[in-house]
């Protein structure tokens, strides 16, 4: 049996929409990956998680775990390869930590969503 992500079928379906609102305390413990360049935590939110990724010190990005190849299918989940790129192991799909599509069958960048940073609190909008 063929997994949906092996689906040679061009028209790739939308990832389903969430409501995201989002607080990330940037000095709690868990986030520590979040101290340094291109480090990267997972949070909850969106459809299938949320990425967090440190660009610099005043800077973060936050994309959507779903991955925009087959996005339907269960297995359709980003997870993060530290320091090294975002990928999907399910339809080999990897991203950038700009989440830019560097490989794999995905055409479409990773859903990025609004990040503002105020102090050390960093709130994740849609």
């Amino acid at each position: 049996m063929l997994a949906a992500c092996n689906n040679s079928n061009d028209a790739q379906p939308q990832i389903p929409l969430a409501a995201v609102n989002e607080l990330v305390v940037l000095t709690d413990q868990k986030n520590s990956n979040l101290r340094f360049d291109n480090g990267a935590i997972y949070i909850n939110g969106g459809v299938k998680g949320i990425i967090v990724v440190r660009q610099n010190a005043s800077s973060y990005l936050a994309f959507e775990r779903n991955c925009p190849y087959q996005p339907l299918d269960t297995c359709a989940r980003v997870k993060i390869d530290p320091f090294v790129r975002l990928y999907d192991p399910c339809c080999k799909s990897q991203f950038s930590f700009q989440g830019q599509v560097q490989g794999g069958p995905a055409t479409r960048n990773l859903r990025q969503y609004n990040t503002a940073l105020s102090g050390n609190l960093l709130t994740i909008t849609n």
